[in-house]
């Protein structure tokens, strides 16, 4: 088998390559950048914009299966950009899948495609996109999951995995993002907010188990899919538990919701009206994030992909304290697995 993964460089694409890897597939990746872990390991490696039909259709040649996990996922920035990344990019895809004769897509979505704004508690996928996104990330990934689903076919098998907040060693955006936040970190609301998270070796694994899964007629060809561990906790205590495994104190100050919200209102204004291109410290959006409960009900994923969650929260606590003792373990592959657990 010869499998392309869009991404590959990233850490959820990654996981995925090592996995594919290990189980002795022939594996591409096309990413903007230049990745020398892969090259080590035997990818293929193919530099290129997702939004230039030639860069996708060159890579696509000859491959028998697409994991398309590249997306632009910041939190803010001009609509177009994310909309030739996410909306455009996925259409190249699907285009040069259908002239290359591929007959299954594995798309990385996400539950912020049906974010909003107000609290999700155990949810299915039966809920509804929203009617506004107050994001072009997920306003544009939305877009671009509908455009997979609905080109679900005899010819062209596709799913959609809407992975919950990736962690672990190796991650590149969260854990590294709260730990940059630090001492600055701020409570937004108040309460006990539980939210899902997923281990990345177990997104990266959900998304092999989809692709086994994926033939055609089979129960899992057109629908997405929530992936998690399946184990919510409230959001500020694992803010709280990073943060200690870093080295830094715990949050001690809280700002209201409504507070949060308004000044997050007022920095997108100034933003817009100023031209300023890097993010602002907060927005809209990410208030909402991080002031509502959102976990979801996997049971469709357990059903239809055997996936089976193989971390438990703590032990993905105390992988990622291991992996702090290594420099270089959130931008680099690490061990994913412990002797015996450490639950303190």
């Amino acid at each position: 088998m010869r499998a392309l993964v869009t991404g590959g460089g990233g850490s959820l694409g990654g996981a995925i390559v090592r996995k594919l890897r290990k189980r002795g597939w022939d594996v591409r990746s096309l990413a903007r950048g230049a990745y020398p872990a892969l090259d080590a390991i035997g990818v293929e490696t193919f530099r290129g914009d997702l939004a230039r039909r030639q860069d996708v259709e060159r890579a696509c040649d000859g491959c028998d299966i697409i994991f398309h996990v590249a997306a632009k996922a910041d939190l803010w920035g001009p609509y177009q950009d994310f909309y030739q990344a996410n909306v455009v990019g996925t259409e190249n895809i699907l285009g040069a899948a259908r002239r290359s004769g591929i007959a299954r897509i594995v798309f990385t979505s996400s539950p912020s495609v049906v974010f909003n704004g107000r609290d999700l508690e155990g949810v299915n996928e039966s809920v509804p996109y929203p009617a506004r996104f107050k994001s072009p990330y997920p306003e544009t990934k939305a877009k671009a999951e509908k455009l997979v689903l609905e080109a679900n076919s005899r010819s062209l098998a596709t799913v959609a995995l809407r992975p919950h907040l990736i962690w672990g060693p190796g991650d590149t955006h969260l854990v590294p993002g709260i730990l940059a936040r630090g001492r600055s970190f701020k409570r937004i609301g108040m309460g006990a907010k539980l939210v899902d998270f997923t281990f990345i070796e177990d997104a990266a694994e959900a998304h092999l188990l989809a692709a086994d899964a994926l033939q055609r007629g089979s129960a899992a060809a057109g629908n997405a899919y929530f992936i998690s561990q399946g184990e919510p906790m409230d959001l500020w205590e694992f803010v709280n538990r990073v943060l200690v495994i870093g080295g830094l104190p715990r949050i001690s100050s809280s700002v209201p919701t409504r507070v949060a919200y308004a000044v997050g209102a007022m920095l997108e204004f100034l933003h817009k009206l100023l031209r300023i291109e890097r993010e602002p410290r907060i927005t809209r959006f990410l208030v909402e994030e991080l002031s509502t409960a959102h976990w979801f009900d996997i049971g469709a994923a357990r059903r239809d992909l055997n996936y089976r969650p193989s971390v438990t929260m703590e032990q993905g606590f105390a992988l990622l304290k291991a992996s702090m003792l290594n420099p270089g373990c959130l931008s680099a592959p690490c061990p994913t697995t412990l002797k015996q657990p450490d639950s303190r």
